[in-house]
């Protein structure tokens, strides 16, 4: 291989990398949007539609859901479309990524904002570890853990994820 093919297939190799990161973090931010419109189960098949058919989004209350109607069931309750309804914001922070071939982690916060009584309060702050795959589609959610930032050793411990993060 000549310096020039060398230099030509790192370059490849680089944007691959750069798309393959940039890709991971639309697809997190997706999520917060589509999940402020899920007012419907139909809507929520959106949110579902980020995940693979066998991913799962494991919520801080032990409430999980897998594959696309699965996470647009975690959104079919009243609750969730009270929060759609009144107003709310699900705000990701810029995630922490790694990708490796066809495989990425990222670790990221999320918060929560609830419309109520004309002013927004917090209603939730998060941490997430989220590991995603490529297929045909593009990357897909392959698993979403989501605990919230309570003080206790489970919220920890997917904070600490960021360890494992190259």
């Amino acid at each position: 291989m000549s310096d020039t093919e060398a230099r030509l297939a790192r370059l490849e190799a680089q944007l691959q990398a750069l798309q393959d990161h940039v890709a991971v973090c639309q697809l997190i931010a997706r999520y917060g949007p589509q999940a402020d419109t899920a007012d419907t189960y139909e809507r929520g098949l959106k949110v579902g539609a980020l995940w693979a058919e066998d991913g799962v989004y494991e919520l801080a209350e032990g409430w999980a859901g897998q594959g696309p109607e699965g996470i647009a069931g975690l959104l079919d309750n009243d609750v969730h479309r009270a929060l759609v309804r009144d107003g709310a914001a699900h705000i990701p922070s810029v995630p922490h990524v790694a990708v490796d071939g066809d495989r990425a982690t990222a670790v990221n916060y999320s918060r929560v904002y609830k419309h109520v009584d004309g002013a927004f309060t917090v209603w939730r702050v998060s941490v997430n570890h989220w590991t995603l795959g490529r297929t045909e589609e593009g990357w897909k959610v392959l698993r979403r853990t989501n605990r919230l930032l309570n003080g206790s050793d489970e919220a920890r411990a997917v904070l600490r994820t960021i360890d494992q993060a190259a």
